[in-house]
């Protein structure tokens, strides 16, 4: 018996065969998505963007280009499309990307049709301090119209919802960070980034559903949105969009406490360090930026 097969939930065991599922979808990043996009994500500090058609696509902003536009009634109960298109149909209540790796080729353009390739690469059964989980890693490829692409790496994960909420081990914040900026997060925030990217996903939004039934303390802050201001912080201390970045969600961040921007560039400098953390000093995400 596999270590998959032990785990009590319902077509565990042939989740395996879901490795090697392919899906090709069209998209495009529409100025007017682009300027929802930026009006989500900017604060005081962010470089001023050129939502206008043919301009450069920012990174990372791909993620709003491919929105499912599944029908009301096939969403499941957390507010995501249900599971079993695509993903494997695991028996979780709790779904959350945990990590992602992208190499970019070039730059996409506002406006350009894109084409997504992907496939799920792995699916992987472990036992964690929160209890049982399987990880989903799937791969992208972007491409637009021009040549340019994008080779991106996604990991799911699957958990169950806890009785009570239980946070993860604190990591410390950078330790003497080149830079250490503050960016308000509240309820509009995230709105509008849910808006942006049509995430319904109802931790983000929905206070009596984020506390009753995930047992979150409050509403939570998206991952992605934390990584794209990482990815623009990264860009505007350096002036040069990193040619490869990677990220993985340490500690949920909630809309009841701003966000804190770290970086620390490296001696030689060719990668960055990079983390969200809150006013008490622990990180919610950690990232890396390269240029060569």
């Amino acid at each position: 018996m596999t270590k998959l097969e032990t785990f009590p939930m319902v077509a565990l065991r042939e989740a395996e065969d879901w490795v090697g599922r392919t899906e090709e979808r069209w998209g495009c990043l529409a100025p007017e998505l682009a300027g929802m996009m930026s009006a989500a994500v900017s604060h005081p500090l962010s470089l001023p963007r050129d939502t206008r058609r043919g301009g450069l696509l920012p990174r990372l902003w791909h993620w709003a280009a491919f929105p499912e536009f599944v029908p009301l009634s096939q969403l499941g109960q957390d507010g995501h499309p249900e599971l079993g298109n695509f993903l494997p149909p695991l028996a979780f209540k709790r779904r959350m990307w945990a990590a992602g790796s992208l190499t970019f080729h070039g730059s996409l353009r506002i406006g350009e049709r894109l084409r997504r390739k992907s496939v799920i690469r792995s699916v992987k059964a472990k036992t964690g301090a929160t209890g049982d989980m399987v990880f989903v890693t799937v791969g992208h490829q972007i491409e637009g119209e021009t040549g340019s692409f994008v080779e991106e790496e996604q990991d799911i994960v699957y958990l169950h919802i806890p009785e009570t909420f239980t946070p993860p081990k604190r990591l410390p914040e950078l330790e003497s960070p080149d830079f250490d900026e503050t960016v308000t997060i509240n309820e509009a925030r995230l709105f509008r980034f849910s808006a942006a990217t049509y995430n319904a996903h109802r931790i983000h939004y929905d206070l009596p559903y984020a506390r009753e039934v995930e047992k979150y303390p409050a509403l939570v802050t998206h991952g992605p949105m934390q990584a794209i201001m990482l990815m623009e912080t990264a860009k505007r201390h350096t002036g040069v969009p990193p040619k490869r970045f990677s990220f993985r969600g340490v500690h949920p961040m909630f809309h009841t406490h701003d966000l804190r921007l770290q970086g620390k560039l490296s001696a030689n400098g060719k990668t960055m360090d990079l983390g969200t953390a809150t006013p008490e000093g622990y990180l919610g995400m950690t990232a890396r930026a390269e240029w060569d």
